[in-house]
């Protein structure tokens, strides 16, 4: 009679743990794909930023290069000017010639930094758009995780209470529970989408997964001598009045 009772006790106990775990999962599923979206939101927002900086360092470096092509523009024609002044005062076929090339090879660099600065700033306003593009796309992200957070925190608002006072009994009703017991709930809880490890008899059928429970094997939940799992999904079956157990006359044999 004895081992009745603590069967029965051990039954009752691992149901409660379920419906105070399915409590806490109903307010999972309140918030529902929110706390997701916030994060999706976060790494993107973040991904975006990097991208931003490293288009802003690229364009730093472009127009720093457009810069030092101008400057050597500049270098150029002053060479160029310098070496036309001394043109004037040759005294010799070798300084002509030395004269006549050092002013090609300057009108080429002037020719190469001029290339240079047109595909240079050609290239330069295709970053400039993509830089935008980010940024835009960037502002938007922020307006969008504004508004999730402002969604999530509210439904937080609306249920850390009751989702605290519920965790407080969840791990109440777990330390009441053997181990051996505590662990196959939490490893049957693992395999389903729904969480339901512990479901009562339904019509005849398994609370988990609808399949029919023999008659003889429904008296045996009905009695409470031992634990039953549901012979196709596994989970524990309990009747429906285990809740009050204690408080009813000890079930009899049929």
């Amino acid at each position: 009679m004895a081992k009745e009772v603590a069967i029965g006790l051990k039954l009752k106990q691992i149901y409660e743990l379920q419906l105070v775990d399915s409590e806490v999962g109903e307010i999972e599923i309140l918030k529902g794909e929110l706390p997701m979206e916030v994060s999706d939101l976060e790494d993107e927002i973040q991904g975006l930023q990097t991208r931003i900086n490293r288009l802003s360092s690229d364009l730093d470096q472009a127009n720093g290069s457009l810069s030092q092509h101008g400057a050597n523009i500049k270098e150029s024609e002053a060479l160029i000017e310098k070496y036309n002044k001394q043109m004037d005062n040759v005294k010799n076929n070798r300084e002509y010639d030395a004269l006549t090339k050092e002013l090609e090879l300057q009108k080429l660099e002037i020719q190469l930094s001029e290339k240079k600065i047109r595909e240079g700033k050609k290239a330069l306003v295709s970053k400039e758009e993509t830089l935008k593009a980010a940024q835009q796309r960037h502002e938007q992200k922020v307006k969008d995780l504004e508004v999730k957070k402002v969604e999530l925190e509210k439904i937080i608002e609306k249920t850390t209470k009751e989702e605290e006072k519920l965790l407080r009994k969840t791990e109440k009703l777990r330390k009441r529970v053997e181990d051996r017991l505590l662990k196959a709930y939490d490893k049957i809880r693992s395999s389903y989408r729904n969480r339901l490890a512990v479901v009562t008899v339904q019509r005849d059928s398994c609370g988990g997964c609808y399949n029919k429970v023999p008659p003889q094997i429904q008296l045996e939940i009905g009695n409470r001598k031992k634990v039953i799992a549901c012979e196709h999904c596994g989970r524990i079956l309990v009747d429906d009045n285990i809740l009050m157990y204690g408080k009813e006359p000890a079930p009899t044999e049929a």
